[in-house]
């Protein structure tokens, strides 16, 4: 086929707010949607991540640098990054098939230096023995797609890479934010850096960001007190594909509404706190599925940990904590053992106390969706029925 393929295509003069990309959300809230984007809106949101990535004090991509994408081109553009590699000539390299041995090899003999995944991926490469024995110092990461624990980033960065986590949706093209730091903190230790990079990050440029309450007031960026994230940019989808019901949730009173509940600090830096369907909501309270997620992969024995809320008859849902041991901690650990370290983060005030689960249960595996995001509609089916 590209034997017989001309070597130059002529592209048609097309008008600029011509539809360039069509594809579905992965569905992990309910029945995916169908968004697109205009050719204007494809270019709009690569210079604005060009800016983002290249301009700041910490440049984490440019021209010189080897791309690797290890998010699917499906999965909202492949985030829209591989459309930047081309704008700068940047050299490509494009895996073919997740196999953690064959990816960490195409590191060190394309010299890879730019990569970007959901954590799932991450926490595959760097648990296979291949990625202990490479330098990988020189690779940068931008993870995304699902947040990032403070335990996973640790083993990451004791490898050498360098991370940046990100947020984004379908809807958005997708890159809403990426996590750097400013020029003050480049002085930090190591840990308060590590506590900078896993959070989303900064909106990219040309973005407007609010948090608001269920009656659209906006709230203060205090970095503490939490509302539903909405936006405005030129590159967002204007409609869900055939579905006028669904575009009329997501845009009210012209702002997007993307069902994520936020924190924005002082700094400008974006928290995602949950998903408003993902919040476990607990005697009126509403306690963070994330932060209880984050909070017990720092536990040495965790390699991976979901949290979801079940029903109870007295609290209405309660806390359950999913949790994949280590291979050389299984049959070693006990529920009670970390139940007690959450309960350090519980003392400390870091977690509420009604956010302890009142169950921690040890799975072998987190069943995932088609990109890699924990499938939280699944867990939540299942051990409902189970518990």
């Amino acid at each position: 086929m590209l034997r017989q393929a001309s070597p130059v295509y002529d592209f048609p003069d097309l008008d600029e707010n011509t539809k360039a990309t069509t594809f579905y959300t992965t569905g992990t809230t309910g029945l995916p949607k169908g968004v697109y984007f205009s050719h204007r809106q494809v270019i709009l949101h690569t210079f604005s991540l060009a800016a983002a990535l290249g301009c700041f004090v910490s440049s984490i991509f440019r021209s010189t640098d080897v791309y690797m994408p290890l998010t699917p081109m499906f999965h909202a553009h492949a985030w829209g990054i591989l459309y930047l590699a081309t704008l700068l000539g940047v050299k490509q390299v494009y895996p073919g098939k997740y196999e953690p041995g064959y990816i960490l090899n195409l590191v060190k003999n394309e010299k890879v230096t730019f990569s970007h995944c959901v954590p799932t991926v991450m926490h595959m490469l760097i648990n296979n023995q291949e990625a202990k024995d490479k330098d990988l110092s020189k690779w940068k990461v931008v993870i995304g797609g699902a947040a990032l624990p403070k335990g996973l980033a640790k083993e990451i960065a004791s490898l050498g890479i360098k991370i940046f986590a990100s947020f984004g949706m379908s809807e958005a093209f997708p890159v809403v934010t990426i996590s750097n730091l400013k020029g003050h903190m480049q002085e930090w230790d190591k840990d308060e850096q590590l506590d900078v990079l896993i959070k989303p990050g900064l909106p990219l440029p040309l973005y407007e960001l609010e948090i608001a309450d269920a009656s659209g007031n906006f709230l203060p960026k205090d970095g503490v007190t939490s509302g539903e994230l909405i936006m405005r940019a030129p590159w967002l989808t204007e409609s869900y594909f055939k579905e006028p019901d669904r575009t009329k949730e997501l845009w009210r009173d012209g702002w997007m509404h993307g069902g994520d509940v936020a924190a924005i600090d002082r700094e400008g830096y974006i928290q995602i706190t949950d998903r408003l369907k993902d919040v476990i909501k607990s005697g009126g309270e509403w306690v963070s599925s994330l932060e209880l997620e984050n909070y017990t992969s720092q536990h040495e024995s965790v390699s991976e940990a979901a949290a979801v809320g079940i029903p109870d008859q007295k609290w209405g849902e309660r806390p359950l904590a999913l949790v994949v041991l280590k291979p050389e901690y299984k049959g070693k650990v006990k529920e009670e053992d970390l139940k007690s370290r959450l309960k350090g983060f519980v003392d400390s005030g870091l977690l509420p106390r009604y956010g302890l689960p009142d169950r921690i249960e040890f799975i072998e595996a987190i069943p995932k969706t088609s990109v890699g995001k924990i499938n939280k509609v699944a867990l939540r089916k299942l051990y409902a029925k189970q518990l």
